[in-house]
């Protein structure tokens, strides 16, 4: 099993998410934050109140998938998250050693994906 953590532009979560279900790919997590980097656009965002030194609005998707399955949802990511500007985000693909389901116990069961 494979973990991708995709970190795009906010205005971008929308078209990712729709293009990933329908392809089938029902499910996975999204996580609102910010961050500092190179990848910053200067034009657009500025340090925050709350958050002086983070100047990044952030949204971060997790999914775990099986290895035949990363390059069609990192495609998928990749296409509906670019908008060609400096700042469009990071793609991070990982190995998973095994899964856990809390509700049954179930161990190393892949999650259901269709491709």
């Amino acid at each position: 099993m494979k973990e991708i953590k995709a970190f795009i532009r906010k205005e971008k979560l929308n078209a990712v998410a729709k293009a990933l279900k329908e392809k089938h790919y029902c499910c996975f997590t999204v996580f609102e934050g910010e961050g500092v980097g190179d990848y910053t656009d200067p034009v657009k965002e500025f340090p925050t109140l709350k958050f002086p030194f983070l100047h990044t609005r952030i949204i971060k998707v997790e999914i775990v998938c099986s290895a035949e399955d990363v390059d069609k949802i990192t495609d998928t990511i990749g296409k509906y998250a670019r908008t060609g500007e400096s700042g469009d985000g990071l793609i991070y693909v990982g190995h998973v050693d095994h899964c856990i389901k809390i509700k049954t116990g179930e161990r190393n069961g892949a999650p259901s994906q269709k491709a």
